[in-house]
This record gives structure tokens, sequence and C-alpha cells, in this order.
């Protein structure tokens, strides 16, 4: 939201506006070392086939294989890859300071109706090198993926797919995600409030308020992630979206009575859509 050459304001006043240091405008990530990006890999690839592993059964786990680890740095690489056991845990997911967090609209709730509610979450997919952010925006009672973004960082791609399924379905009822800091910036708030949609927000420690984009995480990295190595963003791009179109259209679903999300979806939506493959950009 910065602009460095604007004619009237200087950085300065912008980030006073913004009510961020500015130190925050110029600073540049170092990125994560080659050490810790291997480390990276190996706790995704023990995590898909244990994905009940939290810090202390990773770490006891990894020095049994020989690696010289410790709670505290599998806790922040697992925290920066955003994995979630399945079981409940302490909150993983901080919202950035000064941010306001969202009370939860969903318990007791019955959600049976598509575009009553929406939920979005973010994980991160292994490449050869390093690892990119994938973002997805979930119907809640159809299970159908709206819109998704892969890309290096967390924030723009999130109001990006936000915007598109927006677009192309029309706002919600209620969006609901966890109390991460790229879902409680103005950039995602401000717009859903714009588009008067309410905002709902997982509890501290409850990963299953958001139980259905874990599951969709878990299905895509068994199905399609584990098997292929891909070697840069614009094959996992390929991958992944043939993957969605065919988990939207063709992957029958057991809560869903034997049917796609795709069929479920626009059983009851008044005026149906074309289904069309979604185009992410990085």
């Amino acid at each position: 939201m910065v602009e460095k050459d604007h004619p009237a304001l200087s950085v300065t006043t912008q980030c006073r506006l913004l009510s961020i240091p500015r130190s925050t405008f110029y600073h540049s990530p170092r990125g994560e070392t080659a050490e810790n990006l291997a480390l990276m890999r190996r706790i995704g690839e023990q995590f898909l086939a244990t994905p009940f592993y939290g810090v202390r059964q990773m770490t006891w786990h990894l020095r049994a294989e020989g690696e010289t680890v410790n709670p505290k740095r599998i806790r922040r690489l697992m925290r920066l890859m955003g994995l979630m056991p399945i079981y409940q845990r302490p909150n993983t997911s901080v919202p950035a300071k000064g941010h306001k967090v969202w009370p939860t609209l969903l318990r007791g709730r019955t959600i049976d109706r598509p575009g009553e509610v929406w939920c979005a979450d973010v994980t991160t997919i292994p490449m050869a090198r390093g690892f990119l952010y994938l973002v997805a925006i979930m119907d809640w009672a159809s299970r159908k993926v709206l819109a998704w973004r892969l890309s290096n960082t967390m924030a723009d791609p999130c109001v990006e797919a936000l915007d598109e399924a927006l677009a192309r379905f029309g706002p919600p009822s209620i969006m609901n995600t966890d109390q991460g800091s790229q879902f409680t910036s103005w950039a995602w708030t401000g717009r859903l409030m714009a588009e008067g949609v309410k905002i709902s927000m997982d509890g501290k420690g409850r990963f299953l308020d958001n139980i259905l984009v874990e599951r969709l995480w878990r299905s895509l990295k068994y199905e399609c992630v584990t098997l292929h190595a891909w070697s840069g963003g614009r094959e996992a791009r390929a991958g992944i979206g043939q993957w969605i179109t065919f988990y939207n259209q063709r992957r029958p679903h057991a809560a869903l009575g034997g049917r796609t999300p795709h069929a479920a979806f626009h059983a009851t939506i008044n005026q149906e859509q074309p289904d069309q493959q979604i185009t992410a950009v990085a």
C-alpha cells in the first residue's frame, strides 16, 4: 500500500498513516538457509505419513534419524510451513500486533446451504528448492474450491483469491478463517466488510473450527503433491490446477452423498455458473 514515489506523501508519512514502522517498508527477508530448507522437506514428508506428529514427536523422530535439532527450531519451521497436527493443540496462527481478532460465528450453527459460509486457509507446497504458499477459498457446505493462488508470499495472493471468488460467485454471509496475520489484516477484513460479509475466526487452539480446509490440504498432498517432484512454480501451478479441477468436478465425496463439490454447490444456486478451471497467478 506504500508508494515509494508518491507525489504528495513521503514514505514516512504513509507509514505513519498506516500505523506501521518505516523499517517494515524497507525490510527485506533473508529467507531460510539451505540446511533449514532440507529439514523442512524432511518434516513435510514425515508429516504426510504421520499427520498426528506434533513438535515433540517430530523432534524425537528427526533426532532418531540423526538430526541435531531442538523443539524450538522444529516449532518455528512447522509454524512457517503451516503444518497442523490432527489433534487439539496450542494455537499456531498468530495475528499481527494491532490487528483485530474476530469471534467465531460457526459453533452450534447448521451449515447446509451453498454460498452461506466460506472458509479460507494457507498451506505450504515443497519445491526442489524452498517452498511456495498455497491459499484456497472453499464453500463450506459443498466443499467446492472457489478460488486459489500459489505464490512465494501470503498476504496479497489471499486478497487476490478473495477478489476472484467474490467476482465469480458473489459474497457469502460469513467468511471463516484462522487468526493468521494475512486474515486479520485490513486488506482482507476491509474487503469483506465492504461486501457486507460477516467475519468469523477460529478460537485459540481449535483447529477443528476450520477442519474442512485442513482435509482439503491433506487430500491435495496425499493425492497430488507427494506424487510429483516439482522443480518450480510453473509446474506446481499446473499440477495443482489440474488436481483442483478434478477435485471440484470429478471427485465424489461421502459427506455429499457421492456427489462432487461442483454438483453440490450448484444444486441449490439459483443461476448456475460454468465451472471453468481456475487460473492461479503468482
